[in-house]
């Protein structure tokens, strides 16, 4: 069980959310507790099982202080099984029986990525390691200045790291700011298996929010999924059919759970900041209630201070990141974030669900409305 709380970054400890919600021991479920008849299509359980019996499971995305490992870290392509949303409320479950995840060392897959974390200056390497895999793939980073070679793209540079293969990037974080990172070979059906996650470069003198999360969003057909998952399923990327939203691989309530989640969990008078990372192929306006933001990066671009207007609506486009900070001055409570393509806001054809989460005060924690919430996400308090 881990000892993070709410979205990956800088949150509060498992020990400060159990004194927050007044509880001396918690324990996660699978979610049973509010059934309904599930309206998405998903994999038939015979056929999944065949091909992913023996796969692993994803993880949370976790971060990866590459200062703490030598500027270095190994990502491992790895076939996993990926539970979206594995109860039974809010037309649950969904999963996807094969995803493509990276792996951080000996760390656990994850959808999205590892967030990999490193100083402004600094050099670093990124070993991609594809000796368990079947087919080829490459590494490929926004926002950086690099050597042509590293670039990632297979046809420009001449580099595919081929099955049972590694290859080591080399790179400088010359460019302060949050950036995507992804496979590049046969980019839009490898980024739809998964095969994306997020760089931070922190600029030189850089001073942490109070919280500071990440969320990655993402719209899926999984189709894709069920097709390599055994079931009779034809993808066509010529009309994708989207059925499945997430924020940090997760649809609501899944993206509740405060372990396996993405709860932005904060203490009144915080100052919070979100990285917002689109990887997906639409546009994604993302909506904070009772809070107004200001928009301080994007693509690693610090927004000059003013051009820093309020507001609380920001569209993030397909790879665009957007860093925004808000004032967590609200009356203490549960406040959502969403996106405001509200049939985003679903788990096939029932509302709500998807790409969903919420501003959880700690006041609010000790409450019978946080326990019904974390009753829907299949958490117990």
């Amino acid at each position: 069980m881990t000892n993070e709380i709410g979205a990956p970054g800088d949150g509060i400890s498992r020990r400060q959310f159990l004194a927050a919600t007044g509880s001396t021991g918690l324990f996660a479920s699978a979610g049973c507790l509010t059934s309904s008849t599930p309206t998405v299509t998903r994999v038939d359980a015979s056929a999944a099982q065949s091909v992913a019996g023996d796969l692993p499971t994803t993880g949370r995305p976790e971060v990866v202080e590459l200062g703490d490992r030598d500027n270095h870290v190994t990502l491992k392509s790895v076939s996993a099984v990926h539970h979206v949303h594995p109860g039974e409320t809010m037309n649950g479950p969904i999963t996807l029986p094969v995803v493509w995840a990276w792996q951080a060392d000996d760390g656990t897959p994850s959808v999205p990525g590892p967030i990999l974390r490193i100083a402004e200056g600094e050099t670093f390497s990124v070993t991609l390691d594809n000796t368990e895999m079947d087919m080829p793939h490459t590494f490929h980073v926004h926002g950086l200045r690099k050597t042509w070679e590293n670039d990632g793209v297979p046809t420009t540079t001449g580099v595919t790291v081929e099955p049972g293969e590694t290859h080591t990037y080399e790179f400088t974080a010359n460019v302060a700011g949050t950036h995507l990172y992804h496979c590049h070979y046969q980019t839009p059906r490898h980024m739809d298996m998964g095969m994306y996650g997020v760089l931070r470069v922190e600029p030189e003198g850089y001073e942490r929010a109070d919280k500071e999360y990440y969320m990655t969003v993402k719209e899926w057909d999984t189709r894709l999924s069920r097709q390599y998952g055994g079931e009779g399923a034809t993808y066509d990327i010529t009309n994708r059919q989207m059925d499945t939203f997430t924020i940090n691989g997760k649809s609501a309530p899944a993206t509740f759970h405060p372990e396996t989640g993405s709860p932005l969990v904060v203490d009144p008078g915080d100052t919070v900041r979100i990285h917002w990372v689109n990887a997906g192929f639409q546009a994604h306006p993302m909506h904070l209630h009772n809070h107004r933001f200001k928009v301080v990066e994007k693509d690693g671009s610090p927004i000059p201070e003013a051009m820093q207007l309020m507001q609380d609506v920001v569209n993030v486009a397909p790879a665009e990141r957007y860093t925004v900070e808000f004032e967590a001055d609200a009356d203490p409570g549960i406040y959502l974030i969403h996106c405001h393509k509200v049939d985003h806001v679903r788990n096939g054809s029932s509302y709500p669900g998807g790409m969903l989460s919420a501003v959880v005060y700690t006041p609010a924690m000790d409450t019978e409305l946080f326990e019904q919430v974390m009753a829907y996400a299949g958490y117990e308090v």
